[in-house]
């Protein structure tokens, strides 16, 4: 009789050692400052303005921090937009499903952000031009692309950022750049439940709280045992 839990009676694959939660390793930054007081509103600074500038910041970080480690994302190696479990798909315009690989992925994420941070009706730089009413959601969605891009850095090239020595470079990015979505709320905890993990130890000791994501390693656990879509 095949025991519960274990299909076909085989032990289900051990989870791979995750090389990115090893301590000698995320304990590398380019900075100790507190993050958590520099992803703070600023007082007289318009709540738009300061998710435009921080946004079209992290959007420029993440794609350069890519590039770096972009030779190594083939159509061969990734040969889906994959982080850990959890595969990726895009969705263009017209809502279609499209399956790619992740270096066609993170182009059209990079491709389709760059359009909305360069246009002026949707994030104005001149004096007096007001912000769309859709700004947030288009913010959020942002956001929720650039997390995708970060957690694959992490999932299947981070021994290629071990070898450049950029490591330090990526923990302090995805660290400013937790706190800021969760400062804000610019991205749904179970969108990042994936990761917890990591932001558990990147976050902990820069004044970050769980907002939502207190049952995060259980959801993660429960993730391991079959391959995710979204």
């Amino acid at each position: 009789r095949k025991s519960k839990g274990k299909p076909n009676g085989k032990k289900p694959a051990p989870e791979e050692k995750k090389l990115y939660l090893e301590p000698e390793y995320t304990k590398s930054r380019i900075t100790d400052f507190e993050f958590k007081e520099l992803v703070m509103l600023p007082r007289e600074i318009d709540l738009n303005e300061w998710l435009a500038s921080n946004t079209t910041t992290f959007f420029h970080h993440i794609n350069l921090q890519y590039s770096t480690i972009s030779e190594f994302c083939t159509g061969e190696s990734c040969q889906t937009m994959a982080v850990c479990n959890t595969q990726y798909y895009w969705y263009d315009e017209r809502g279609k499903k499209i399956k790619c690989t992740a270096p066609q992925y993170v182009d059209f994420v990079m491709s389709s952000v760059q359009k909305l941070v360069t246009d002026e009706d949707v994030f104005p730089t001149k004096y007096g031009k007001e912000f769309p009413n859709s700004f947030e959601s288009l913010v959020k969605k942002i956001c929720k692309y650039l997390f995708h891009v970060l957690a694959h850095i992490y999932s299947s090239h981070f021994k290629e950022t071990l070898a450049l020595e950029l490591h330090g470079h990526l923990n302090t990015l995805y660290t400013h750049f937790i706190l800021f979505v969760r400062e804000f709320n610019l991205v749904d905890p179970k969108e990042t439940t994936i990761m917890d993990d990591l932001t558990e130890v990147l976050c902990s000791s820069s004044g970050s709280n769980s907002n939502g994501s207190g049952n995060g390693s259980s959801n993660s656990a429960a993730a391991q045992n079959h391959v995710k879509e979204r």
